[in-house]
């Protein structure tokens, strides 16, 4: 029986999109493509609040037309990426480590400062963030080096794959940026662990970890203030989480309606950090169950399919990559319903920003290029079928 869906490509046509699009993962293909759909929306919603902070805008969707400039260029880079070899992913991640790293080390001098730390350099009428880009090439190339560590054929994998680490982080607290550092660590410890790494090598890690989030409190006097403000809310300023508390409060189940939100014109960063609360002001808890069950499908079936890999490389990778984008949703919208203390941390594919959409768009692009279904990369009889992408 017909049920009137046309594949674009026939399973015999040779060309390389034909070959793409029969072995790339589409349910995990379409589901970024929800998020970026929906992001671009909610940058509609969002645009002409956040405008109200910036007299010198009068384009009430000045950072909408942007998002989707930006949306636009993330889905280039998101279908290129996953057309990538596995050896094309690693190069590019690399390259994509050192330039971040190279830039990195130059925002102390050329870095545009905001809110007390450098953490952007300007190119015109654009912005980029270097650190974003680090996040993807440095869990790829952990992985690369975890995996030529455990030929043992002499690489001294695990000590480079530290340096690298080390390099990445003490740069990013040079910024400083203590929740781009966390997120990079527990990643970081993540891709080490499913590595299959010695034991002792994770517990010196995890102590490492426990030693450094306790002097990122005594050394960082804003992190004491976000930790005591979470702590003891009556007794410090919490406007920020108080005005995204209740825009989701007053969404209720449906929302008010499209562009019909009140609370989200007093909410700072609205279209950044707080998207989700103008999500959940507008459109109710009906949209925020479907976010985060995006995101949930998203990481779960990557995991379940990166885990069905034979390489240890690709493994690793992919689903060190997956947990990246999990991780980062789950901190958004854990700060946005007051879960733990507030952090500048962006909403994958659905906060305003470019180099966050690119990264992100970057780094779904490689996870989707290690998982495609070549000869001999999954466990002999995972047929397409029974992998579930058809």
């Amino acid at each position: 029986m017909s049920t009137g869906y046309a594949p674009p490509f026939s399973r015999n046509d040779p060309s390389p999109l034909a070959k793409w699009f029969w072995t790339v993962d589409r349910g995990l293909l379409g589901a970024a493509l929800a998020l970026m759909g929906l992001g671009v929306a909610l940058s509609f919603a969002s645009s002409p609040a956040a405008i109200l902070a910036d007299q010198s805008i009068t384009d009430p969707f000045h950072y909408a037309w942007r998002m989707m400039a930006f949306t636009g260029a993330g889905l280039v880079v998101m279908l290129t990426a996953s057309l990538m070899s596995p050896r094309g992913v690693r190069r590019i991640a690399v390259l994509a480590l050192v330039c971040a790293i190279l830039v990195m080390m130059a925002l102390p001098f050329v870095g545009n400062e905001v809110k007390g730390a450098a953490r952007w350099i300007n190119f015109g009428p654009f912005s980029l963030q270097p650190s974003e880009f680090a996040k993807p090439g440095l869990i790829v190339f952990a992985a690369w080096m975890f995996a030529e560590s455990q030929k043992g054929q002499g690489v001294p994998g695990v000590s480079i794959a530290f340096l690298a680490y080390a390099v990445t982080v003490a740069l990013l607290l040079i910024q400083p940026d203590i929740g781009q550092t966390l997120l990079i660590t527990t990643t970081f410890m993540a891709v080490f662990f499913m590595a299959g790494v010695p034991f002792k090598w994770m517990a010196v890690l995890m102590s490492l970890a426990v030693g450094g989030v306790v002097s990122i409190y005594v050394l960082f006097g804003h992190v004491r203030d976000r930790v005591a403000k979470f702590i003891a809310p009556g007794a410090e300023d919490t406007h920020q989480i108080d005005r995204a508390s209740e825009a989701i409060r007053a969404g209720g189940l449906v929302g008010r309606g499209v562009g019909e939100g009140v609370m989200k014109r007093h909410v700072p960063d609205l279209h950044t950090d707080f998207i989700y609360s103008v999500g959940a002001e507008e459109f109710g808890l009906v949209l925020s169950l479907i976010l985060i069950g995006l995101y949930a499908y998203i990481v779960l079936k990557g995991l379940r399919t990166a885990m069905r890999l034979t390489d240890p490389f690709e493994q690793t990778a992919a689903a060190g990559l997956f947990i990246l984008v999990g991780l980062q949703a789950a901190i958004n919208v854990a700060v946005n319903l007051n879960l733990i203390p507030t952090k500048g941390m962006t909403l994958p594919f659905l906060s305003y920003g470019g180099s966050s959409m690119l990264a992100m768009s970057l780094t779904i692009g490689f996870a989707l290029a290690l998982t495609r279904r070549r000869p001999g990369a999954y466990e002999p009889g995972q047929t397409l079928e029974r992998r579930g992408i058809l």
